[in-house]
């Protein structure tokens, strides 16, 4: 056999004695054989007489070890010495040790003494030594030949050996003969267990697949970290890396290393079942089945043979992570199962590292910056407790909140933030949108909508029961009129869905997204649906800001002027911005931010606007429908007019139904403003149509993951 398979072998080997031993890690004879699987006792019974080199009736792993590397990495000298001792047997090598007393090799020397060959035999093979290991060759070998065969066969080879015609075989005799055939003496091995056939290939096969799942996942289960490290991939996103790694992908490539985890890890686990079953079915095997799967009486296993149960709870822990990591359990109200569920990789990292003898290794690097990560955002939102100073509580359970600013938070638009707020719930982060641009300097926004346990118990506590640190002193609603008055303000609320508060809550973040890459484009098309405007709330409240930094006024007659010279943080030409909603109150949100916009368009002396709004209500019935013609026609009517919509109240008419893509598209690639990206906020199904018609026009696309 070549080096490389011998090799292999040697693994298996040390594989099956790491599974037969018990606690004391020895093994006696009738397990020696079954840990080899050999068909001929002798040469189990021979082997095992060698290697057990103190003479103690059991050998170690080391023991065992120490022989076979040497005899598989030794040179042809150590091998041949170790075949002699084999053949050297007396007459006695095939009735066993027990009740004999026999040492090993040399008295206790290893098979590779460097010394003269030595052992239980005479230091010469005689003719009947010689006729019974060429019988246990021909069983081995599964060869069935007549007894005379098998005498003419012992005398060729003695005959031919025995140079000096005195009766017996000497070591340097047997080397001299091993000679005359070219290539035997440097490629002699060792195969003690199952060496060709269908039986081998099933036992290694076994082997390469558990060891080969188990590689990879050590990578796997090691690497998954580092596409969370989310304060690493918003510096990335800020260098030049950012155009050449996947960055915005990392929640996909996390998902995706998941399923291959759990994967690997079922391919790996029906490995070890098959194995053990094969194991529990052999005589010669001490333990049942279920004692190879969920004890530890095998010691399988570098930590006090706890591979089986590890391996165990581990299955168990990553099935039930995949099970509640489902959309259907995160999109469903129960995103606390997903987040509970989720922090089980603590617990299933250690188990790793009980299981698997080198997954540390893995481990070290992704995990040392996987818990610095941890540790610098723990002690940054710990920092300082903030306060949530004034709450909205606007149509489709959608709770605005106003959170005071620290002083060093710096954030990008289109970011998001983690928000603990300890009266709801005192362990659990949620991650929202910041829906505020970065120019607003005294408070943060966050709209969240009410689509789970912990967003539903948040509206409520505002809604039915008022807080007890919310309330309307007179000298707060006061200070924060005043400041209210320098921002654009959501909608106009009701009093008693308008509270101005002081509740303790903490953030986490700022973290990055794709959608700066705006400010990037030549044109621009965002879109988003529902609560998807939040992303690009912050979005275009910065282009308001920074279109406001880029106008002037004539001090002597009050005309108005923008600067055509773009700055180096803002190559726009054209924004497109297309919401979809459901119904009429689900606008109510950006109305006035959007108003605003609208009043800046009409005041910019530009060839065109710089931002077009394109609003969709899909619950409206399409203009084509008789049942709706006669409102559509009156609503158009009456927008040219008002110069308003009667929906919405923006210069914008509302359009009823869903948008058509292909015309959208079509009209925004005629308008050659530049290259056109599009970006979207809102769901997957939507995604994929929008993604669709982007490769058909050429459009860049990306995706806001919220």
């Amino acid at each position: 056999m070549s080096t490389e398979e011998d090799a292999k072998w040697l693994q298996w080997v040390t594989h099956q004695f790491e599974t037969i031993a018990g606690k004391d890690g020895e093994i006696n004879l009738q397990e020696f054989k079954a840990a080899l699987n050999v068909k001929e006792s002798f040469f189990a019974e021979r082997f095992f007489t060698l290697f057990d080199s103190d003479g103690s009736g059991t050998i170690t792993l080391q023991e065992l070890r120490d022989a076979l590397t040497l005899l598989i990495h030794g040179d042809p000298m150590d091998k041949l010495k170790f075949l002699f001792q084999v053949y050297d047997v007396d007459g006695k090598g095939s009735e066993g040790r027990e009740g004999r007393g026999e040492r090993g090799v040399g008295s206790g020397a290893s098979p590779h003494s460097a010394s003269s060959p030595r052992g239980t035999g005479s230091g010469s093979i005689d003719v009947d030594e010689l006729r019974t290991v060429l019988q246990s060759c021909m069983r081995e070998s599964a060869i069935s030949l007549p007894e005379e065969k098998l005498d003419q066969l012992t005398l060729a080879l003695f005959e031919s050996a025995d140079k000096d015609c005195n009766g017996a075989i000497t070591f340097d005799e047997l080397r001299d003969e091993l000679q005359r055939f070219p290539g035997v003496m440097e490629n002699l091995t060792i195969r003690c267990g199952p060496v060709s056939g269908v039986g081998t290939a099933r036992v290694e096969v076994r082997f390469q697949v558990r060891r080969g799942c188990g590689q990879w996942l050590n990578f796997d289960c090691s690497f998954i970290a580092v596409l969370m490290l989310r304060r690493g991939l918003t510096w990335l996103r800020a260098t030049w890396l950012a155009q050449v790694l996947p960055l915005d992908q990392n929640i996909q490539f996390h998902q995706l290393m998941g399923y291959v985890v759990v994967a690997l890890s079922l391919v790996h686990t029906v490995a070890h079942v098959v194995n053990f079953a094969l194991q529990a079915q052999s005589e010669a095997s001490p333990f049942r089945f279920w004692e190879l799967l969920l004890t530890t009486r095998p010691g399988i296993g570098w930590v006090h043979g706890s591979a089986s149960p590890t391996g165990v709870a581990l299955l168990l822990l990553l099935l039930l992570m995949l099970a509640c990591s489902s959309s259907c359990i995160r999109r469903s109200g129960n995103f606390e199962v997903f987040y509970w569920t989720h922090l089980s990789y603590l617990p299933m990292w250690i188990l790793l590292i009980l299981h698997g003898p080198n997954f540390w290794k893995w481990l070290l690097v992704p995990g040392i910056l996987f818990f610095l990560e941890k540790i610098i955002g723990l002690a940054m939102s710990r920092m300082a407790a903030l306060c949530i100073v004034e709450v909205n509580l606007l149509p489709s359970k959608v709770t605005h909140l106003l959170i005071e600013r620290p002083p060093l938070f710096h954030y990008r638009p289109g970011d998001y933030l983690y928000l603990n707020v300890p009266s709801i719930a005192r362990y659990e982060w949620h991650p929202f949108t910041i829906s505020s641009a970065p120019e607003q300097k005294d408070t943060i926004w966050l709209h969240v909508r009410s689509e789970g346990q912990w967003t539903n118990r948040l509206y409520e506590s505002f809604k039915t029961s008022r807080p007890a640190d919310c309330g309307s002193k007179q000298l707060s609603r006061s200070l924060w009129k005043g400041r209210s008055q320098r921002r654009p303000q959501v909608s106009e609320m009701s009093s008693e869905n308008h509270l101005f508060c002081n509740i303790k809550c903490y953030i986490d973040g700022p973290y990055g997204t794709p959608t700066p890459r705006i400010f990037a484009s030549e044109h621009a098309v965002l879109i988003g649906a529902g609560i998807g405007i939040t992303p690009f709330a912050s979005i275009l409240q910065s282009i308001v800001h920074r279109h406001q930094k880029r106008k002037h006024i004539c001090p002597s007659c009050q005309h108005s002027w923008m600067d055509s010279i773009q700055d180096e943080d803002m190559k726009l030409h054209k924004v497109d911005f297309i919401w979809i909603n459901r119904d009429q109150r689900s606008f109510e949100w950006f109305v006035s931010l959007l108003t605003k916009l609208e009043m800046d368009q009409a005041e910019m002396a530009q060839e065109g606007p710089f931002l077009e709004l394109h609003m969709y209500m899909t619950s409206a019935l399409g203009k084509n429908d008789m049942k709706a013609i006669g409102l559509q026609m009156a609503l158009d009517l009456l927008a040219k007019k008002e110069k308003k919509d009667s929906i919405t109240g923006l210069q914008t008419r509302t359009q009823p139904g869903r948008p058509d893509w292909n015309k959208v598209f079509q009209k925004v690639a005629a308008e050659k403003k530049g290259k056109v990206q599009v970006f979207f906020c809102g769901s997957p199904a939507l995604a994929k149509v929008l993604k669709g018609h982007c490769e058909q026009f050429g459009f860049k696309f990306f995706q806001e993951n919220f």
